[in-house]
């Protein structure tokens, strides 16, 4: 089945009336602000490693997910109620307008894994892969793993980010300062509500609830995309998941997303398995079986060569860098 007849098929699902309201992720957004709010307030009652292993980076990385379902224009027709459901930064360091902007532009599937236009891309040109320098090149290798995108893949988001609005204002654009002006505002609440009514140190929340929460994040993000000729061919499948597909709002199913980005969360499952083998036709195989699966092919080996394919006018031999 093509694409054409899968998007024909769940467009009558996605459809809704003006004052409808999808109730399933209104009840979601409750039950993640009052569960965050729960667990920072009885933090102490939990050991720590349970706190970071999993409560608290999974409601942080539960968020994240709320947030990329609002973005898309749910759970209702106005999207300033939407953008206010996802607005409170509990993640504390992305903005939630920014990574709308962001993430919307990755929509454009006909750019998909490229270096420059597909801001959520893991690939490099060839120039900057060159220019990264030996000591960019094996942390970059290390992120291109499983294990070292969940460890160090955080600290590699959170200083991009950083890095390249601090350069954009350096050089005068000040085009996101307010932006971040609110955000720092927000993210001065949620920290004031840990800190002096939690009672809650800094640095317990920035790791188990903050730094676990991207790790969670990197696990989804890491096998979703990977260059292929067909556009279609880059977006991945990981079936048999139930308790990610729940943390991940079943992006898991992401082929589904990509084809569909306007489906509500809890229809994608029943889309993909009433047309399963149409998705898995239209992405070529690109089908993992849980992410037990991811693990084991990627936890000692890279998920893909690093400098995009099109891309490649200039990689290092040696110490040399050469034209291609």
């Amino acid at each position: 089945m093509s694409s054409h007849t899968i998007e024909g098929a769940s467009a009558g699902g996605a459809k809704r009336t003006r004052k409808s309201i999808e109730w399933p992720t209104v009840l979601l957004a409750v039950v993640i602000y009052g569960g965050w709010g729960l667990l920072t307030l009885f933090w102490a009652t939990l050991p720590y490693p349970l706190l970071f292993v999993l409560f608290g980076g999974w409601i942080v990385a539960w968020h994240g997910s709320l947030q990329h379902e609002v973005l898309h224009g749910h759970p209702t027709r106005f999207r300033v109620i939407n953008d206010a459901i996802g607005w409170p930064p509990i993640s504390i360091w992305l903005p939630y307008r920014l990574y709308k902007r962001s993430h919307l532009k990755h929509h454009n599937d006909d750019w998909l894994t490229d270096p420059i236009e597909d801001p959520e891309s893991y690939y490099f040109t060839g120039e900057h892969w060159t220019r990264t320098g030996a000591a960019g090149r094996l942390l970059a290798t290390v992120n291109n793993t499983l294990p070292g995108r969940l460890v160090v893949g955080p600290l590699i988001a959170v200083a991009a980010l950083f890095g390249s609005e601090a350069a954009l204002m350096a050089k005068g654009d000040l085009r996101h300062l307010g932006l971040w002006l609110r955000h720092g505002l927000g993210a001065g609440v949620v920290l004031a509500w840990v800190t002096l009514v939690c009672d809650m140190p800094v640095w317990i929340y920035l790791t188990a609830f903050v730094y676990a929460g991207l790790a969670f994040s990197r696990l989804r993000s890491f096998a979703e995309h990977r260059y292929a000729g067909e556009k279609e061919e880059r977006t991945a499948i990981v079936e048999n998941t139930p308790a990610f597909g729940l943390l991940f709002l079943h992006n898991n199913l992401h082929i589904v997303h990509h084809s569909r980005p306007q489906l509500a969360w809890y229809k994608i499952p029943r889309l993909y398995k009433a047309e399963r083998d149409a998705f898995i036709q239209l992405n070529g195989g690109l089908v993992y079986n849980g992410y037990w699966e991811v693990a084991r092919r990627y936890f000692f080996r890279t998920h893909h060569q690093p400098v995009h394919p099109q891309y490649q006018d200039r990689v290092m031999v040696g110490d040399q860098a050469r034209a291609v």
